[in-house]
């Protein structure tokens, strides 16, 4: 019992202890720790104003795709080869939402456990995809924008061959375990 509420308060301050060693660490080391705060919260703000017209561009399209019926359009076009590899037609607009958007794909990722349930097939599919897959364009956009890289070669590639690795093991795992 005291151990367990010892472990509870130490996982609730976690982040107030990091902190605290950090601001010793830097006052032992002699490291005016406040300017050096202060100099990378500026340095924040101007990459976050850097990548905001990337992050909005991002934002607009997903919602644009998901409002004009193009995202209903693309499952009915391709259900009959994602059954085929396994995947429940339900999964595919997590697995389309995924790459463009976090914050997307966990709207549609809540929408398929409130439907389908955690436990499901469905559910526990989606669940490893969310946990395996990346918002790759989110991801470009952002990371790439923010250093004013044009040309990506063959990240594109390499990332979406990664997630669509990421969809059948999720596929596979969840036959397999469960």
């Amino acid at each position: 019992m005291i151990l367990s509420n010892l472990l509870s308060y130490l996982l609730k301050g976690i982040i107030p202890i990091i902190i605290g060693f950090v601001v010793i660490y830097g006052v032992i080391k002699k490291v005016k720790v406040y300017e050096c705060f202060v100099e990378g919260a500026k340095e924040g703000i101007s990459i976050c104003l850097r990548i905001f017209p990337y992050l909005l561009a991002m934002i607009i399209a997903v919602n644009v795709f998901r409002a004009s019926g193009a995202l209903d359009f693309f499952i009915y076009l391709v259900k009959p080869v994602v059954v085929l590899i396994g995947l429940p037609p339900e999964v595919v607009p997590l697995v389309l939402i995924k790459p463009l958007s976090g914050s997307g794909a966990l709207g549609v990722f809540t929408d398929i456990i409130k439907q389908y349930g955690a436990d499901s097939y469905i559910g526990r599919v989606s669940s490893i995809i969310m946990g395996s897959t990346e918002t790759i364009f989110y991801t470009l956009t952002v990371y790439f924008g923010a250093v004013n890289i044009k040309k990506i070669r063959h990240t594109l590639f390499a990332a979406i061959l990664a997630d669509i690795t990421a969809i059948i093991m999720a596929v596979n795992l969840a036959k397999f375990f469960f």
